[in-house]
């Protein structure tokens, strides 16, 4: 397999479910943009990854400053999510190979934890189809009657919530993305696409506090728990110091 990892992060949604007048990524967390938050984590993780941005053409909140990796390329989005991946995928192509590890990650998840990320990694080196960090679904699940009443409760038994990031080679993570637009298949993550392919990614469990950043109040939740880790991780680092 190659050692090549890319990491691409698509950033060009306007973030209308937060109701502010910039997009999410660039709201200020702990001082500093989501974006930032989000792109330091996983250069901790993955200090030598190439990493492709894909921002909005009209985007004219981005500093580059925010961005630690050294091999990094801006890709333009698109109007969803899948279409930024796409974006991405074609860019690459020049420099990609079939067999070279692609991971993406949501923008808005800036905490997600380098020992997560490590770990995802080394399971998809040794997965021949790939993942993605998921956690299992803890709460009871109602489905709705579509006029705001319950219908029935769903067992939760093998219900998993994905996270990001999603990752597989590149060759199966391109077929698959272009074989849902051509035949019209909506997908809401990568793996959902691969799928769709027959085949059955990986899940990977992931930390709870892996949260995606989508409503007002996910930004104050954000806030706790990158001073939670933070907190954790400064003791760990006293209780090994000590003698």
């Amino acid at each position: 397999m190659s050692e090549n990892l890319w990491l691409v992060v698509p950033a060009a949604g306007r973030g209308r479910r937060m109701g502010s007048d910039v997009p999410k990524q660039y709201l200020p967390l702990r001082e500093r943009p989501v974006l930032a938050h989000t792109l330091a984590r996983l250069h901790r993780a993955f200090p030598a990854a190439r990493l492709c941005l894909c921002l909005d053409v009209d985007d004219d909140h981005f500093d580059p400053a925010w961005v630690p990796f050294s091999h990094w390329r801006r890709t333009p989005g698109g109007s969803e999510r899948v279409d930024s991946v796409r974006y991405a995928l074609a860019a690459m192509a020049d420099s990609a190979a079939d067999s070279d590890l692609v991971m993406v990650h949501d923008v808005a998840r800036p905490c997600v934890t380098p020992t997560d990320l490590e770990r995802l990694y080394i399971a998809l080196c040794e997965d021949e189809v790939g993942g993605l960090l998921a956690a299992p679904v803890a709460d009871t699940m109602k489905r709705d009657d579509g006029q705001g009443r319950v219908a029935r409760t769903e067992s939760r038994c093998g219900l998993w919530q994905a996270q990001t990031p999603q990752g597989f080679r590149y060759g199966l993570l391109r077929r698959a993305l272009d074989e849902a637009a051509v035949n019209g298949l909506v997908v809401t993550d990568e793996a959902s696409a691969v799928e769709a392919l027959g085949l059955a990614p990986l899940l990977v469990p992931g930390r709870r506090d892996n949260i995606k950043i989508t409503h007002p109040e996910d930004l104050a939740l954000a806030e706790h728990i990158l001073a939670a880790q933070q907190g954790a991780s400064s003791l760990n680092h006293s209780h090994e110091e000590a003698p």
